[in-house]
């Protein structure tokens, strides 16, 4: 089976893309530091701990496993924290990437799925976010991962390494077998907030601007159900191995839903009432984030298939609420 470097495989979205990559006959290989990952999530191969600061530990096991491509997943990913500490984000996002390209250079790994961010973008222009829209961060996370995509583009000239960068909008839901699910501490993520506030994990979720331009005022976005989008990066890594070339897609729905949205199928999934509270926007916040995801499905021949907001809410309510003594251990930490 080829073997396919999973960095950040222990976290929420590497290690749903580890089982896809398993039972399309590829032999993940997980690397992660578990600052933010989960031993628990690594199932589906071998596990390396490591950070990839270490060049020598990932020259070293893409030499020992033969690996033929990376998904590389790892990396610092809250906005606010970004903006209060940009030099972690520049160090981890950027400087550890370029080490982890170095790394593949060195042992002739020419290819790599990339996991960026709608963040990118920054404030959107037009209803719709195609891949041509400009590209302007607001936070030195979406910066981090725009400074990548330019790095892939220039590395696919220089040195023949290929790439796919993936944009995603709001990954959401979890495994519908119940394997893995999300985990975040702190958790910022509003489906897994809404659902603690029905569990009474925490006392109340916070609405955050109820005076958008949207249809009931509160802000709206794209949500993509992490088994989807697991789907998108092994169909990516199957057109970078037949030969395709540097690209950057968009992974959404193209159809968005309100924080009130969120809460209705919450509650609805639950039995329970979500118990909320209104308060005023939060600075650099856009009133709808909704992609263009158009030209996926024309090149990967991708489509959602698991992504509507009732199937998302109802796997996420069946993870959380099996898993309730987890989310309280996580949630106290």
């Amino acid at each position: 089976m080829p073997a396919i470097l999973v960095t950040g495989g222990a976290g929420y979205i590497g290690s749903h893309a580890a089982k896809a990559l398993a039972r399309a006959g590829f032999d993940p290989v997980v690397f992660d530091n578990l600052n933010n990952g989960h031993r628990w999530a690594v199932k589906w191969g071998p596990f390396v701990e490591g950070d990839l600061a270490d060049g020598e530990l990932l020259r070293n096991v893409m030499r020992k496993y033969g690996i033929q491509a990376v998904m590389h997943f790892a990396a610092s990913a809250y906005v606010n924290e970004s903006m209060s500490d940009p030099s972690l984000y520049f160090q981890n996002n950027v400087v550890n990437t370029l080490n982890l390209l170095a790394a593949q250079l060195a042992t002739g790994v020419k290819h790599m799925v990339f996991s960026s961010t709608c963040a990118t973008y920054g404030i959107p222009q037009t209803p719709l976010i195609a891949e041509d829209h400009a590209q302007a961060p607001v936070n030195p996370y979406g910066d981090s991962k725009r400074f990548i995509e330019r790095v892939l583009s220039w590395y696919e000239h220089a040195y023949g390494l290929h790439s796919v960068s993936l944009r995603y909008f709001n990954a959401a839901g979890a495994d519908a077998e119940g394997d893995i699910g999300e985990f975040h501490d702190p958790e910022t993520h509003l489906i897994p907030l809404v659902i603690q506030a029905a569990l009474g994990i925490r006392q109340y979720i916070q609405i955050f601007g109820t005076d958008y331009p949207t249809p009931d005022g509160t802000a709206v976005r794209d949500y993509i159900h992490v088994t989807d989008l697991a789907d998108a990066h092994v169909r990516a890594l199957d057109f970078l191995l037949n030969g395709g070339t540097t690209t950057a897609l968009n992974l959404g729905t193209g159809t968005g839903h309100s924080v009130r949205d969120v809460i209705t199928a919450v509650e609805k999934a639950s039995g329970r009432k979500v118990p909320y509270r209104e308060a005023g926007r939060r600075p650099g916040d856009p009133p709808q984030l909704v992609a263009d995801a158009r030209k996926v499905k024309s090149l990967l021949g991708w489509t959602s298939k698991s992504s509507t907001l009732e199937s998302i809410v109802e796997t996420a309510w069946r993870w959380h609420s099996t898993h309730i003594h987890e989310v309280v251990g996580e949630a106290k930490k």
